[in-house]
């Protein structure tokens, strides 16, 4: 009789570093927040509204097509650069990207608090790699934009 083999699930906020190490230049930005869960999934999760309010470079996005826990979204950014986004967008998850641009936030519960993640920047179309310009500071902008909405 064989054994069957561990598993193990992991949270959405050790998914995203999970496979922002995939991804050359990309860098995770994880914070505590001081505030239950659902109220800061309701923020994060909020594409068409508070979203763009914490992810710095974001003036609007439109979800265009959801299916499931499927998305697609056009995406326009504060300095012009316009996206078709596709992703997944799950409680505690969302990862969604386009032949130029990636972004990847998570949360779960930790104590009376929250554990939240970014990662994102622009790709480079033909490898997995981001160009490294700005990705920390965006991340930890997103940060204090969502403590501050709170």
């Amino acid at each position: 009789m064989t054994e069957p083999w561990p598993v193990t699930d992991l949270d959405p906020v050790r998914r995203l570093h999970a496979l922002a190490d995939g991804i050359r230049a990309a860098h995770v930005t994880e914070a505590y927040v001081d505030a239950p869960y659902e109220r800061v999934w309701s923020l994060l999760s909020d594409l068409e509204g508070t979203f763009g309010q914490v992810v710095p470079d974001m003036e609007r996005l439109r979800v265009v097509r959801r299916q499931g826990e499927r998305v697609e979204a056009l995406a326009r950014s504060r300095y012009g650069m316009r996206a078709r986004l596709r992703g997944v967008q799950r409680p505690g998850w969302c990862w969604l990207q386009s032949r130029f641009l990636l972004i990847g936030v998570a949360a779960t519960p930790d104590g009376p608090g929250t554990r939240v993640a970014f990662t994102g920047g622009v790709r480079l179309p033909t490898r997995a790699a981001l160009i490294p310009l700005g990705v920390r500071r965006e991340g930890s902008r997103s940060v204090r934009r969502l403590t501050a909405l709170l």
